[in-house]
């Protein structure tokens, strides 16, 4: 089956930070702050969710690379919005450019790669 969607794409996600969503309870670092993982599944479902609807019934994508700076803290209870652009498209390779902003600015970007799957054969191959 082949799948064609067009670069343009644009998804955008808004999380309030959480004691879970800190690097202290990641263990990615000592401080309650918003951890970088967790931005990163930030950045990762906001283009997730900005294909998925585009999809065919049964297909995803799963999450193959990321390149990500994480730049400046955002405390608990600090809102982030996170943008993402679909930028580029090879046959089920997708790449996306992302940003996570919070109230004060920018706090990171960077780029992330999803592909195409098949869910059930993807699946069934594990």
């Amino acid at each position: 089956m082949e799948i064609r969607i067009e670069t343009g794409a644009r998804g955008r996600e808004v999380w309030t930070v959480r004691p879970e969503d800190t690097a202290a309870h990641y263990g990615s670092g000592l401080v309650e702050v918003f951890a970088t993982p967790a931005m990163v599944a930030l950045m990762e479902k906001t283009c997730l969710n900005s294909v998925l609807g585009l999809l065919p019934a049964g297909f995803g994508t799963v999450g193959v690379r990321v390149d990500i700076r994480h730049d400046r803290a955002t405390p608990v209870g600090g809102t982030v919005t996170c943008t993402s652009v679909l930028v580029e498209v090879d046959r089920r390779r997708l790449v996306f450019e992302v940003l996570a902003e919070d109230e004060k600015g920018e706090i990171g970007r960077g780029r992330h790669e999803r592909f195409i799957i098949d869910t059930a054969r993807f699946m069934a191959r594990l």
